[in-house]
């Protein structure tokens, strides 16, 4: 991680916060999501003006760059399906790792029968969002183990194996929203971890960016002016994987895909309304894939 985020709480979280909070307040289906509790997460000025409609509209279409209110939304709701499933098949771990203002574990815990969840993320955010709960009266799930950690100076295998976690059990890895954010050898080194704790029934779940989007080419739809504004936030994209590499990226480091979930797929499974064609567009930067070990 890069130091900035060791000093402040992830813009990049907030923001992805503020967008499902928006979402939750939709009245059109197909762009809203159930997260409940990312309003609560936010300065109680802020609810009133997202129930209204014309501020998300405006905050859709003029604050956001275009499509990736869309993808953030569609990627909440797959995930949301992804993790939903590990826990009506009784998992006994789900990890997540970066995992900012996220709310499944709250969201969730009605179904969760047996599965111990661990939050691995900054001190500086994790303590925003428990400070917020805290606030709102929210209690925490009992099964849900919240570990900080400073990614400049601590070992992640080293922090999971002082809160509990344990090897060779059916986990979910949940990376979402993170690995673009990471040098090559930070990436290397989760992907190590989950190999070298994960057994051949766990999964993993994690979005990234186009390599080529790294480099500046503008071939998706909306590239140039997100990648703009998160590098003028202040967390730039430091990562991406080459498109036609894909398989061969994953399958080196102990993944077999299940499913890929491009931007096109993304706009046919979640925003297709008439004739076929999408209602709303998804930024094309992005690719989310859900995996198994081999």
């Amino acid at each position: 991680m890069k130091k900035r985020e060791e000093e402040t709480t992830s813009r990049t979280a907030e923001w992805t916060c503020l967008s499902r909070a928006v979402s939750f307040f939709e009245t059109i289906p197909c762009l809203r999501n159930e997260d409940y509790i990312a309003p609560l997460l936010l300065p109680t000025f802020i609810k009133p003006l997202l129930k209204m409609g014309f501020l998300r509209k405006f905050f859709r279409e003029q604050f956001a760059p275009a499509g990736i209110y869309e993808y953030v939304i569609a990627r909440t709701r797959v995930i949301d399906e992804v993790f939903e499933r590990a826990l009506d098949e009784g998992f006994d771990q789900i990890l997540i790792l970066g995992a900012g203002f996220d709310s499944r574990a709250i969201r969730f815990e009605a179904k969760n029968r047996r599965t111990k969840i661990f939050e691995l993320d900054s001190h500086h955010t994790q303590r925003a969002k428990l400070d917020q709960l805290m606030k709102r009266g929210i209690r925490l799930p009992a099964n849900t183990v919240y570990i900080p950690i400073d990614f400049n100076n601590e070992k992640i295998t080293d922090r999971l194996c002082e809160f509990g976690f344990v090897k060779n059990v059916r986990t979910l890895y949940i990376m979402e929203g993170l690995l673009m954010y990471l040098e090559e050898s930070s990436v290397e080194d989760l992907f190590r971890v989950i190999k070298e704790s994960a057994n051949r029934e766990s999964r993993a779940i994690f979005d990234f960016v186009y390599a080529s989007v790294l480099r500046g080419e503008n071939l998706y739809f909306g590239e140039r002016r997100i990648f703009k504004t998160v590098s003028r936030a202040g967390e730039g994209w430091t990562f991406g994987i080459e498109r036609g590499e894909m398989s061969q990226f994953f399958t080196e480091r102990g993944f077999t895909i299940l499913t890929r979930f491009d931007a096109e797929n993304l706009e046919k499974k979640f925003f297709v309304q008439n004739y076929g064609l999408p209602t709303f567009r998804v930024n094309g930067t992005h690719c989310l894939i859900l995996a198994t070990m081999h």
